[in-house]
């Protein structure tokens, strides 16, 4: 019994840290390109996250299962080859049920295969032996639900100041003079450099609270 609950304790553990404790974009500050390029709306930043979240869980467990039998001179092209796999199921459904969304987000789909942040867990958590398959799964789990997190708060920011709308609804009167520089690639440099400087400052105070 004392090791089940040690064990759930470490996957809350390695869950928590990728939603906050090492969260992709707040703290590590990774996947950039899809960050500022897909957050002008909370749709695009929610799927584009979702989108990645999977790729993410995906990769993670199938490296995890075959990390033992991928020779050390090839891992990284046998992890491009794993990740680009499940890009292209996420690829091919957004095309067949969901062609407006894959067409807004354009290009930042199939570039979901380079994304810093899938080729660092792999690299850094699921291929390394001392991590279970089920570890390797909530730390891809963990990590996307944090990207997807970041993006959306972004990316409901840039719409609400950008455009006045949520949703595609608008949220104000006629009067509203919706600041057309966040719906710009400008607005999203700068909703970025906010949001970094904001959370920052919130784990600067959780990470003293932890060692106090």
């Amino acid at each position: 019994m004392g090791k089940t609950k040690a064990k759930k304790a470490n996957l809350g553990k390695v869950f928590m840290n990728g939603v906050i404790t090492e969260n992709p974009t707040f703290r590590l500050v990774l996947g950039t390109c899809p960050t500022l390029a897909t957050t002008i709306s909370l749709i695009n930043g929610f799927s584009m996250g979702i989108a990645t979240m999977f790729v993410l869980v995906g990769s993670n467990i199938v490296i995890s299962l075959l990390k033992n039998f991928i020779p050390s001179k090839v891992r990284i092209p046998a992890y491009i080859v794993v990740i680009a796999s499940f890009v292209t199921i996420v690829q091919m459904v957004m095309q067949a049920y969901f062609i407006d969304l894959y067409n807004a987000l354009g290009v930042f789909i199939p570039l979901i295969v380079v994304n810093c942040i899938i080729l660092a867990r792999a690299e850094s958590f699921a291929g390394k032996p001392e991590n279970s398959l089920a570890a390797s799964a909530v730390d891809g789990l963990g990590m996307g639900i944090g990207f997807t997190i970041a993006l959306s708060l972004m990316g409901a920011f840039r719409e609400i100041i950008g455009s006045g709308s949520l949703l595609g609804q608008p949220l104000f009167g006629a009067s509203f003079e919706a600041m057309k520089i966040f719906a710009s690639p400008a607005g999203g440099f700068f909703t970025f450099g906010l949001f970094l400087a904001v959370f920052n400052k919130i784990f600067e105070k959780i990470d003293k609270k932890r060692k106090a």
